[in-house]
This record gives structure tokens, C-alpha cells and sequence, in this order.
């Protein structure tokens, strides 16, 4: 099922780096330098795929669904570190938008050996948070070829849940599997074999992409405007009354009167001054309009 290393771009020498251990910093972080710019330009030739797997979570977030990542090592921490920054950026609930990583959440800081090689727990991780064919997972693996991720992405796929596969090599095992195969080759890393570099960065630069989007999707935005947003700590505060500003073209104070009268939610602030509402009146037009501050002014 797994198969050999060799024939993977991930596992393949940079030729340009073959004597990494007598070059000159400078010279070595000039080369670096270059292959990380290759990443953006292999994301934007898998942008159809990511497309295709934003309208399955806005789908899923729209019919009371979750997205789900599923990773191991450098891949699991990634998706990890993205779900974590959904609840302040977007006012998430934690359970919306969900990580998991082989052997757990302890496994971020130090790695758990054998983890990523247990279709077990891939199974298992899965069935403790309930997965059900209303969700979207996403499986992270660089090689494509992880056997966590691969046992999540069967036993998503045998329950109804939708698919998604994040890998860095073409004709992955993950994206055979998956419904949506989004496969960014940026070619052998300047360390061989160590996917923590542009593989990993390609994988955050998607999964930005996937919940930034799908986020847009469901209105937590109006313009370019992050107005959903958390007010968990001051400067996070300040930072709501400045989107009331922009979005309203309103002075400092009146932003500031108007986002303790929309009990610190910008986006009924917002409705209030536009359309001269109570927060009642905000609130309901709010709901009728799905959460979409556009369609409610």
C-alpha cells in the first residue's frame, strides 16, 4: 500500500545543494532563498483542486458540518496551527474547525514514536470526535503516503464525510483515496527529506487558503474586513473598534459607543450605524441575511 521512498519529489536530492555542508551561509540561504519562492508558484497550479475543496467545507459549514484536519509530525501541526486560529480570527466555536495530530495534542511539541504508523489511531482519533458524513476532512501528509492519515481518509470516505488530501508529491496514496487530491510539488527540499521546509510550507500556504475562503464563504467578512472576530484580549478590542471605523467611515468615539450597544459583536455594530437601527433590529437582519453584513444593510 505504502511502497518505497525513492520515487518520491519530496525524498529526491537538490541538486543545487550537494555540497550544503562546505558552502557559505550567505551562499546557502541565497540558494534557500530561491527554491522557497518556487512554493507559491506550485500552490497557484493546484488552485482549482483548492477551489473545489472550498466549496466542500463552505457546504459542509453551511449544513451544520465541521472541517477536520489530520496530520502527523510537521503535517499534523500545521493543520493544528490553523484550526487553533479560527475561533479568534472568526469567532469559531473550537469544535467548527478541529486538528488532530498523531499521538495526540502532546505530540505537537515533542513526537510520539510510532504514531504515524498506527492506522489504529487514525480510526480511532476520528471516532472520538464523532466524525460524520456531514464533515470535511482533510488529510495532511507531505509524502502522501502516511498511514494515520491514509486510515482516516478510508474510514472518512466509508462513512459519507467528505475528502480532501494535502500531499507534496503527484499520484499520491492520500489523494487516490480522497475526493479532492491537491498535490503541490515544489520539488526536493535544499535538506533532503526534510518536508518541515517547503513542503511545509506549502501545506500552510493551503490551508490558509482553505479556511480563510471558506470563512469568506459563510460571512465572516464584509470587504476585506475581519468582522468577526473575537474581542478575547484589549488589543483585539482596539482592533474591533478600528474595523467599525473602516467599515462605517465613522470617528473613534462612535465606534466605540456603538460596539458596547452591539455587546461587543463589530458586525452588529456595523448594522446599527449603517442602517440606523436598534440592536434587536441588527441582530434579526443579521440572521436574515446569513451572517453576510452585506446583504444586511
Amino acid at each position: 500500500m505504502i511502497g518505497m521512498l525513492e520515487h518520491l519529489t519530496t525524498e529526491g536530492r537538490n541538486e543545487k545543494t550537494m555540497h550544503l555542508d562546505q558552502m557559505k551561509a550567505i551562499d546557502f540561504l541565497e540558494v534557500m532563498n530561491e527554491e522557497d519562492m518556487k512554493v507559491a508558484y506550485a500552490v497557484r497550479q493546484e488552485l482549482p483542486h483548492i477551489a473545489k475543496a472550498v466549496e466542500m467545507i463552505v457546504a459542509a459549514f453551511k449544513n451544520g458540518g465541521r472541517l477536520i484536519y489530520m496530520g502527523a509530525g510537521t503535517s499534523g501541526r500545521i493543520g493544528l496551527l490553523d484550526a487553533v486560529e479560527c475561533p479568534p480570527t472568526f469567532n469559531t466555536s473550537p469544535e467548527e474547525v478541529i486538528g488532530l495530530i498523531a499521538g495526540g495534542e502532546n505530540a505537537f511539541i515533542k513526537a510520539v514514536e510510532g504514531a504515524e504508523d498506527s492506522l489504529e489511531l487514525g480510526v480511532q482519533d476520528l471516532k472520538g470526535i464523532q466524525l460524520t458524513n456531514k464533515d470535511v476532512l482533510v488529510g495532511i501528509a507531505a509524502s502522501g503516503r502516511t498511514p494515520y492519515v491514509l486510515a482516516g481518509l478510508e474510514y472518512a470516505k466509508n462513512i459519507g464525510a467528505k475528502t480532501v488530501a494535502i500531499s507534496c508529491n503527484k499520484e499520491s496514496e492520500t489523494g487516490k483515496i480522497a475526493e479532492v487530491a491537491i498535490e503541490v510539488v515544489s520539488g526536493p527540499e535544499v535538506l533532503t527529506g526534510s518536508t518541515r521546509l517547503k513542503a511545509g510550507t506549502s501545506q500552510k500556504l493551503v490551508c490558509n487558503m482553505l479556511s480563510t475562503a471558506s470563512m469568506v464563504g459563510i460571512g465572516k467578512v464584509y470587504g476585506n474586513l475581519m468582522v468577526d472576530l473575537q474581542l478575547t484580549n484589549e488589543k483585539l478590542v482596539e482592533r474591533a473598534k478600528r474595523i467599525i471605523m473602516e467599515a462605517t467611515n465613522c470617528p473613534y468615539e462612535i465606534a466605540e459607543e456603538f460596539l458596547v450597544k452591539a455587546d461587543n459583536k463589530p458586525k452588529v455594530a456595523i448594522i446599527m450605524i449603517l442602517t440606523n437601527v436598534s440592536y434587536e433590529e441588527a441582530v434579526n437582519r443579521l440572521e436574515a441575511a446569513e451572517g453576510f453584513v452585506r446583504n444586511a444593510i
